[in-house]
Order: C-alpha cells, then structure tokens, then sequence
C-alpha cells in the first residue's frame, strides 16, 4: 500500500510539473552597465538569458542602453532561448543627476504570466525633499491571475552609496504616495539599495522608516551575499513587502540571491562579465497550485487510511488535477 501510495503522489506531481504549474518569481538584477558592449558579447548575453528566463517578473538595474539595442537583444535572446513564454518590457526614461551618467529601471516579464496595468515615474518633488533621488522610482503595477495575490505594485530602487540612508528613507514617503494613488496595500519595493557594509551604519538604520516601520517586511536574509567578488560579502540588493497580506502571499524561505556563478560553473572572472552582483528574487505563491497540494495531501491520506485502489484513482483524480490547472 505504502508503494502504491507513492506511485499515485509521484503520478499526480508529475502532472503538475507537465503543465507547467510552479509558483511565481520575482527578481531584481543590477547588470552593471549593460549596454551595447555587454549585449555584443555572446557569452555574457546567453548567462543572462538563462537567469532573466527564471522569473516572471525581473526588475533590471545599470541598464545604460543609450542607442537602444541592448534590450531589444535581451528580449529577443529571451523569445528565441524559452520558447514556453513570450516575453516584453517596460521601461523608464534615462535618470541620473549628470547628463554623462544616466541609467534606466527595466522591467522584463513574461505576457502569458503576468500583464502590466499601470506605471508612474516618481516626480521626486516633494515639498522640503526635492530631488531625493538620484535615480527616482519608476513605479509599476502587474496583474498575475496565477497568483495568490493576484495584483501588485513593484517600485525600484537603485541607491546612490553615498547616499544611500536618505534615498531609503525617502522611498517610505514614495511607498504612501502609491498606496494613495492606486489605493492598494500590495507594494514590493526591491533593488540595489546598497543596505549593507559601509554604505548603510547599523547607527543609522534608526533613521530609516522603511526599516523601522513594522508593517513592512524584509525578505532577504541579513548576510546573506549578493555580491560576485570574493573579496566582499555584503547584502545590498533586497526585496520588501508592504503589509501581511503580501507577506503571505510569499513562498516561506524563498527569497534569496540566486548564485549563478555556482548554477553555471563560471570562474570569478566570468561571473564579474555578466555582473557584480548575484541577482534577488523570491517567489509568490501560485493559487492554482496550492489547490492541487491540498488535493494531493488529501489523496495521501485516503489511500493510506482506507483499503481503496491507489492505481485506479490515479487516472481519476490526476484528470481532475489536470483540469485544475488549465482552467
């Protein structure tokens, strides 16, 4: 019976997984520069077509596509690498303070997943904090039937590190203007904020509401390392949650940097090409496919409690579960 129990879960799981069904990703990247030189360069261009194609949703950063080629080739890269899904973008106009140094917030997503509602670009005018920012928000609002939240605003941050306190605290201040304005609860803020090390004291943390307000949630554990080099080992690149609501609507222990230095078997050196940081991500939590593990876990617990016929219940309810999910 034990046996048969297992063939009958191992049955049903499996036609999870050929549907397709898994939970649904978020990430944050800081590509350190990308531009016409890195989209040229074939291998960089294949290592960050395997991580970008891992999420549904990916924040990228250091985006400095000034003859705008670079991301139509990474879109393109992506079409041609993941045929399963089709993949856009939406982006910000260039940013910065100097006209020699700008950069644009992109969001790369997959259209069958996920659908872009809204966007707002952050006007950093507030009244006694003007200019806040050296790179202000690009705000964006998606719609994912998938998952369990349904809805949600994602707002960017790549902070300046000499500045990095101010522009953190400041992004609190940006979190309750789009609450106000879209008159929604389920905000992720995630990026580079540089919230480590020496460019974020432990003495000034105090001085931080996004870090002192308690209905926000930090997801990536402290220590862990979003840098590439060796010689550094700082958490700068985080992902937080406005609200219970999202944070349930989290996959626990899923946010993390992902180490594609490891994942790929690239030397230092290698990895440093692709960026010099490890990207961030975490994952929502899918409806459908909650639904299908309470109906696994219940199947597990009628056939081990009663002396019914595992292999004939098999086809039944992995039809049930096949409809489940494509419905």
């Amino acid at each position: 019976m034990r046996s048969s129990s297992l063939l009958l879960l191992s049955f049903l799981v499996g036609v999870c997984d050929v549907r397709g069904a898994s939970h649904f990703r978020v990430c944050a990247f800081n590509l350190h520069h990308y531009g016409d030189s890195k989209s040229q360069n074939s291998n960089v261009m294949s290592i960050l077509t395997k991580i970008i194609a891992r999420c549904d949703v990916c924040l990228l950063m250091e985006v400095r596509d000034t003859k705008e080629k670079a991301v139509p080739l990474l879109i393109d890269s992506l079409n041609r690498y993941d045929t399963d899904h089709d993949y856009s973008s939406v982006a910000s106009g260039r940013l910065g303070r100097s006209a020699g140094y700008q950069e644009q917030y992109v969001f790369v997503y997959r259209t069958n997943t996920v659908t872009v509602t809204g966007q707002y670009q952050y006007p950093d005018d507030r009244p006694g904090d003007v200019d806040a920012f050296s790179r202000e928000p690009f705000v964006v609002r998606f719609k994912a039937p998938m998952t369990d939240i349904k809805e949600f605003v994602l707002i960017p941050q790549h902070t300046t590190p000499v500045n990095t306190t101010k522009e953190l605290d400041a992004l609190y201040d940006v979190l309750q203007d789009v609450r106000k304005m879209w008159k929604t609860e389920n905000v992720m803020l995630l990026g580079d904020f540089n919230a480590d090390c020496g460019y974020l004291a432990k003495k000034n943390k105090k001085n931080v509401r996004l870090i002192t307000e308690k209905n926000l949630t930090w997801l990536i554990p402290e220590n862990s390392d979003t840098t590439v080099r060796l010689s550094t080992s700082c958490t700068y690149d985080r992902i937080v949650v406005n609200g219970e609501t999202f944070a349930d609507a989290v996959v626990p222990s899923s946010a993390t940097p992902f180490n594609f230095q490891i994942e790929y078997q690239l030397t230092e050196e290698q990895a440093l090409e692709v960026s010099d940081h490890y990207p961030v991500e975490v994952l929502l939590k899918n409806s459908k496919l909650l639904k299908a593990g309470h109906m696994l876990r219940n199947v597990a617990f009628k056939v081990s409690s009663t002396g019914g016929t595992p292999l004939a219940l098999m086809f039944v309810l992995s039809s049930l579960v096949f409809q489940m999910l494509s419905s």
